[in-house]
């Protein structure tokens, strides 16, 4: 046993151990000061940096300022105004442990510089490494600015641990966009040497807000939320499952304004989403939480990016069934970044006339076409960037009243009967101006074996006829699932798994059990399985119960084991649908459309990809010459 007695650290070294936790990075060390800021009722709040934030970062604002006495208090570990009635279930403020200010000055140099409206000067005080130098009057404006220099200087070993000035760069970007984004009615600006990064002026309605930082695509293809469950309010919008990006780097996610970094909340996402996209993409969305203040504790973590909830379950059913209703009032919905901005990539096409016996001069336009490896890019992406307008979004409230039963398209023979025979007599009576379409119109041709041609009254469709069956036998399978029936098997399954993971399974039989698996412990840290869901008979089911052992150690969440069976029946669908290469009759494609019309969610596949896109016959005719 060690001969060194307990002592008590110096402050000094507090201070710095404390700035190991709240003061990682340049950009954590930025966050704090923009929250003091917001929590001093600014209206606009500047910030400079160079090289990184690494030598120097200025926040400059205007908020209500602090007097002489305040000043030389606050850089004092733990002080405050945040709380008012010391309960720290009844935080009201973003800052509040009263760490930032004598972390930063403990590692760096450190000088602030404030004024309230009722004092005739501005009083300055600085510290270098934690050591004050006396306060002294300076000419200033309302409001405060906090300057720091030689971030880590103190302590160099840290400096090792910082990434290069563009790297940081990113990060502060980063910081300040989440900020912004909680805060639209405040005007934010970022700058370095050389120019201004970001300006942010304030934002009539939080969309606008959103779309600056996401981009303006966003807002054309978002979703408002709005939903109130037992006091805890839920608003925000979400991206189409047509709109993605390949991280989750723009999903803004706040708790009572302040961005957060929660199991609880990503879970919830992923649950709603489960099935819409696909697993290597992310749905973009900004979703604010207003949660009762005893019902959540922010004081968790020093940076104070995670939260714990009192009844994480209800969160994150309000999440789910918020996201899920609005998504399948807009299910037939693809994101406005596809579809005619396809028209943009057409080309013209050399047009001979060698075999001809006739010749004519033809226009610059003439014979321009849609490649088909265009027309695949266009249904495989789920991130474009066309930029072009989309016509708004069918309504498919108005459905005929002839329904076709589900068709199984992987029979080789069947016969059915197209909505198109069963009205043909009614289309030669009628003229086009007045002729009524079923919203995704009537199939005209099957091109490359790949996509159906549709007509309507005013456009042109074209149907990607796997991932438009794909959809409906996926939704044919879920709807069916809560009914699974068990299969025991004739040789059980014995699976050797982790100490943790046996017994998170084993804690979970009997909630296994509902949905048709029966698991018993086999000794060790083995398990073996007598009975599975019928339909899963070709599944691994040694790596089905990996994945589901490890799912619910992350998330700790029963209703993830209904997302997982989710995850199988995407993958049976996929695999039980018509394929691209398969020729298609047209009562065949017409029987495909009207499905897709009733199926909700029908705007897009299993992955999150568009099953059609919609030409406008105006955009078509352009490409023509056509337009006036």
């Amino acid at each position: 046993m060690s001969n060194l007695s307990i002592r008590l650290l110096p402050q000094n070294l507090i201070n710095q151990i404390a700035a190991g936790e709240v003061v990682e990075r340049p950009s954590a060390a930025l966050k704090e000061l923009i929250e003091n800021s917001i929590d001093a009722g600014s209206t606009r709040i500047d910030i400079k940096i160079q090289e990184g934030g690494k030598t120097y970062f200025c926040v400059t604002d205007n908020g209500k300022g602090m007097t002489k006495s305040e000043l030389e208090l606050c850089i004092e570990r733990h002080a405050t105004s945040k709380l008012p009635d010391d309960d720290l279930f009844h935080i009201c403020f973003l800052g509040f442990r009263g760490e930032a200010l004598p972390s930063i000055a403990s590692v760096a140099k450190l000088s602030i510089t404030s004024r309230t409206k009722e004092m005739d000067e501005a009083w300055k005080i600085s510290v270098e490494g934690g050591i004050k130098k006396d306060l002294a009057p300076v000419p200033a404006t309302y409001g405060t600015t906090v300057e720091v220099r030689d971030l880590f200087f103190a302590t160099p070993a840290r400096l090792k641990f910082l990434k290069s000035a563009q790297s940081e760069m990113l990060n502060i970007k980063d910081t300040v966009n989440r900020l912004a984004m909680a805060y639209p009615q405040i005007h934010f600006s970022l700058s370095d040497e050389k120019r201004t990064i970001l300006n942010y002026t304030p934002a009539a309605t939080l969309l606008t807000r959103i779309a600056q930082v996401i981009g303006k695509a966003f807002d054309e293809n978002a979703l408002a939320i709005e939903a109130d469950y037992e006091g805890t309010k839920l608003t925000g919008f979400v991206g189409l499952p047509t709109y993605t990006r390949s991280t989750s780097q723009d999903q803004y996610l706040f708790v009572n304004g302040r961005f957060v970094k929660d199991k609880v909340l990503i879970g919830a996402i992923r649950g709603a989403f489960q099935g819409l996209i696909g697993h290597d993409t992310h749905p973009v969305l900004a979703l604010f939480l207003s949660v009762p203040q005893q019902e959540v504790d922010v004081n968790v973590h020093p940076a104070k990016t995670e939260v714990r909830f009192a009844n994480a379950p209800k969160i994150r059913g309000l999440l789910v069934s918020s996201i899920r209703n609005v998504l399948a009032e807009n299910g037939h919905r693809t994101s406005s970044t596809i579809g005619i901005g396809a028209l943009e990539k057409s080309i013209p096409v050399p047009f001979s006339t060698k075999s001809s016996s006739f010749s004519f001069n033809k226009p610059s336009f003439f014979n321009q076409s849609l490649k088909q490896e265009e027309i695949i890019e266009n249904f495989n992406t789920s991130d474009n960037s066309f930029g072009l307008q989309e016509p708004q979004p069918h309504s498919f409230s108005d459905l005929p009243s002839q329904k076709q039963e589900f068709i199984n398209f992987s029979e080789p023979t069947f016969s059915v009967k197209s909505y198109e025979e069963e009205h043909l007599e009614q289309e030669n009576q009628i003229s086009p101006q007045t002729e009524i379409f079923p919203p995704l119109g009537f199939a005209k041709a099957q091109m490359h074996e790949t996509y159906i041609v549709s007509q309507t009254k005013d456009s042109i469709i074209i149907t990607d006829q796997h991932a438009a069956h794909e959809r409906l036998t996926y939704e044919r399978l879920i709807k069916n699932h809560e009914s699974l029936q068990s299969q025991l098997l004739l040789i059980p399954e014995i699976i050797d798994l982790s100490e943790d993971e046996a017994i998170i399974l084993l804690e979970r039989a009997e909630e296994l059990k509902t949905f048709g698996f029966i698991i018993e412990p086999f000794g060790g840290n083995s398990i073996v399985v007598r009975e599975m869901p019928a339909l899963l008979n070709k599944t691994n089911i040694s790596k089905l119960m990996v994945d589901l052992a490890q799912t619910l150690k992350e998330f700790e969440d029963t209703v993830l084991l209904k997302d997982k069976i989710k995850d199988i029946c995407a993958r049976m669908a996929c695999h039980g649908s018509i394929r691209a290469g398969r020729n298609l009759t047209i009562p065949e494609m017409n029987a495909l459309l009207r499905q897709m019309e009733e199926c909700t969610t029908s705007g897009q596949c299993i992955h999150g990809r568009p099953t059609y896109i919609e030409l406008k016959l105006p955009d078509v005719e352009r490409l023509f010459g056509r337009s006036k």
